[in-house]
């Protein structure tokens, strides 16, 4: 790979992480995570759903459609840049409600909805039992939680981790280990019990997602991320080092000009 060719690979792609994140991120990873975690949920026409960590809206706008116009769906994010997008995005259904605030403090009245959702979120969080109570707080009696995260880590991103590790600096790896980080069904049943909800259950499902070819998916995931910005600031070299490092590593999940991988999501369920 020279780098020339890797220089061009990694600038091609303007915008910003939210607008990347919507465009090449969404369609291929967020929205299968997303129906996977609605069919779990199984809303109901007129309820009142409420998305935390809902980035540029996937899960908010799918809640918006079944629930219908008799419904009320909000759709609430601590990162500015992601919620400009998620309130740009044509939406269908109820009418959307967007809010900027963290999941430890949600400005929302105590039993104002009928179903809790998070996808991709609960593992970023810095105080998960505290966001798992505030989640609990904002539920009517009888209240559903349902929460999508995902792991362990697939060979497909352990490949990236440590190729980020070698190529940029190890605790720039450190991402994709929090992106895994949270999986293990005892650890999600003692928050989401701890937290006050009932009949805590986690399943694990494998979903089969179909990506770009390598080097496209290595620098849209990148610009999607916290990643670009860290990538951003080694040389020309280094970065032709981690795409060669990373697209001979992703070869044997390449077939006719794309990836499949299977990669688990975790879904966990409760009520208040």
């Amino acid at each position: 790979m020279s780098t020339s060719t890797s220089a061009v690979s990694f600038r091609q792609y303007g915008g910003n992480a939210a607008e990347n994140y919507d465009r090449y991120f969404v369609p291929t990873i967020g929205t299968p995570f997303a129906t996977a975690l609605l069919d779990t949920a199984g809303l109901q026409v007129g309820e009142r759903v409420l998305d935390i960590a809902c980035g540029t809206g996937v899960v908010t706008r799918l809640a918006a459609q079944q629930v219908g116009p008799t419904g009320a769906v909000a759709g609430l994010d601590v990162n500015q840049a992601m919620l400009a997008v998620a309130r740009s995005a044509p939406s269908s259904g109820t009418a959307i409600e967007w809010h900027e605030a963290n999941a430890e403090s949600l400005p929302l009245a105590d039993g104002s909805f009928d179903v809790v959702l998070s996808s991709l979120g609960l593992q970023f969080v810095a105080d998960k039992a505290s966001a798992l109570r505030e989640m609990r707080r904002v539920l009517a009696p009888e209240g559903r939680l349902a929460i999508a995260t995902v792991g362990p880590t697939p060979p497909l991103f352990a490949i990236l981790e440590e190729a980020l590790g070698r190529h940029v600096k190890p605790e720039v790896a450190a991402f994709i280990r929090a992106v895994f980080s949270l999986y293990e069904p005892q650890e999600l049943e003692k928050l989401t019990s701890g937290a006050g909800f009932r009949n805590a259950e986690v399943r694990s499902k494998t979903l089969s997602l179909t990506l770009p070819e390598p080097r496209e998916f290595l620098w849209q995931y990148v610009h999607s991320t916290p990643l670009a910005a860290a990538v951003a600031q080694i040389d020309d070299e280094a970065r032709a080092a981690l795409e060669h490092d990373v697209v001979a590593g992703w070869r044997t999940f390449t077939k006719d000009g794309t990836i499949t991988d299977d990669i688990c999501i975790v879904l966990t369920t409760a009520r208040k």
